[in-house]
């Protein structure tokens, strides 16, 4: 069945909570309004007010609702409106939730989706991708998925996780990307990339909203005989290095690509591992394409200027196919 990624979305939070009673979702916005991209529409009739609970605008509070609800059994899912404002509860995923289980043994099972990502005109307070944040914190998994498939897998796989998943759903991709989801309880393993297209000419290493472009770049490249390997992600924490060795040893080129901005993106840890461990296979330098170091612009003509695309990953590809 085809379907959006905002509902694929929808349909994975419906069948969980309807599935397992101790799941329960805590967020701003997301009852009686039904959320601010209209996920959530329905499910307060359907669950209650106990299941779908309306907060006040407090992020660090919501966080830390979730954290204790989670030691006691029970599987919150938190929606961040957009995760931008996760910065708010930066405390409190980052020393609570992520080392409590280090600390004591205990499984802290929670869910934090975060909207995150540029391409609809948001502005730099509603456009940021945060996940390089959360990177470099031990005891965290992070999903980003890039099509409706994943995105219902993926939601299923982190909400009956036993540890915390921050999970970064692409606000371009909600009404922009269609496509098939199998029937039934369809679940994608965490920690998994998935190679989207096969190639021989150099890895392009993406995830979320920068796959799309990324095939999109491959299909432009075709006529000029540069045969792209596309490698989604999926998972950022723990990353799939696996999947991504096989892939660069086979075609001894690489090609990461993110929307957030290059400096201190995880573009970089992976180009630092591939220089680790697969240095003698690589027939050129590892090359990033990724936003600049300045806050995403609200103009629509800047703001296309500062996003990667299909042409400047291309355009990189030839660079590096020439190489």
């Amino acid at each position: 069945m085809e379907i959006t990624y905002l509902e694929a979305i929808r349909q994975a939070l419906w069948e969980e909570m309807d599935r397992d009673e101790r799941v329960f979702m805590l967020g701003e916005d997301i009852g009686v309004y039904g959320g601010a991209f209209k996920i959530t529409k329905g499910f307060l009739d359907k669950f209650g007010p106990e299941r779908v609970i309306d907060t006040p605008l407090s992020e660090s509070a919501i966080v830390g609702a979730a954290i204790g609800a989670a030691l006691m059994g029970m599987r919150p899912v938190v929606e961040m409106q957009f995760a931008d404002f996760i910065a708010c509860a930066f405390d409190q995923i980052v020393n609570m939730a992520a080392k409590h289980h280090y600390r004591i043994g205990e499984p802290v099972p929670m869910v934090i989706r975060a909207p995150y990502g540029g391409g609809i005109h948001a502005g730099p307070y509603h456009s940021q991708c945060p996940e390089a944040w959360f990177f470099h914190v031990a005891g965290l998994k992070l999903v980003a998925p890039s099509t409706p498939r994943d995105a219902k897998g993926l939601l299923k796989a982190a909400i009956r996780d036993p540890d915390p998943v921050i999970y970064f759903e692409h606000k371009y991709l909600y009404r922009h990307m269609k496509g098939e989801v199998p029937e039934g309880d369809n679940v994608v393993p965490i920690g998994k990339a998935e190679v989207k297209r096969k190639g021989s000419t150099m890895s392009v290493i993406a995830y979320g909203a920068m796959v799309e472009q990324s095939l999109a770049a491959a299909e432009k490249l075709v006529p000029e005989g540069i045969d792209l390997e596309v490698v989604d992600l999926r998972t950022l924490q723990p990353l799939d290095m696996e999947t991504i060795l096989t892939s660069v040893k086979k075609t001894g080129r690489a090609l990461v690509v993110h929307e957030a901005p290059k400096t201190g993106g995880i573009g970089g840890e992976i180009a630092a591992r591939l220089a680790e461990e697969a240095f003698r296979f690589l027939d050129a330098p590892v090359v990033r394409v990724a936003a600049p170091h300045i806050p995403v612009p609200f103009s629509p003509a800047l703001e296309e200027m500062y996003l990667p695309n299909a042409d400047k990953i291309a355009l990189k590809a030839r660079e590096l196919a020439n190489f």
